[in-house]
């Protein structure tokens, strides 16, 4: 067989594996992935026993710790609905109300139980205007909107 026709064989195989590789890794890194929830997104779509990943800032007031569980509630953005959770395990030490965390729930009919050590929480100068702290309106009713 001539040796240039093995060289473009060899190189056809060669490449045709790598994509093939690449597609399956590109498959398995998506597809293995979970979307974060805001608090009114968690009570919308949330089932017994569904496991989700939460996002939100922590309720002022709502941090309550008794023996080595602490319960505490999950603002969504707009800050009027809040989701309690149950938790145990490490708690970041930057975690405090007002601050931004996520962490891994499992719902119990209802009751949320965040994973053990799966609390995070976000520094909030990188998410925050330098204002200061962010009002809590959670179970506020909502006024008007208004156009611009």
């Amino acid at each position: 067989m001539d040796p240039n026709r093995k060289r473009a064989i060899r190189l056809t195989v060669a490449l045709s594996a790598a994509l093939l590789l690449a597609s399956a890794l590109i498959y398995v890194s998506f597809s293995a992935g979970r979307d974060e929830l805001t608090a009114s997104q968690l009570l919308k779509k949330a089932t017994p026993g569904g496991q989700y990943i939460l996002a939100g800032t922590v309720e002022n007031g709502s941090i309550r710790k008794l023996g080595g569980t602490m319960d505490f509630s999950v603002l969504s953005p707009d800050r009027r609905v809040a989701v309690a959770v149950t938790y145990t395990g490490e708690v970041p030490d930057p975690f405090a109300q007002g601050r931004a965390v996520m962490v891994n729930v499992t719902d119990n009919g209802g009751r949320f139980v965040g994973e053990e050590n799966t609390l995070t929480t976000k520094c909030p100068s990188k998410y925050q205007a330098a204002s200061g702290s962010i009002k809590n309106t959670a179970g506020v009713p909502a006024g008007p909107l208004v156009n611009s």
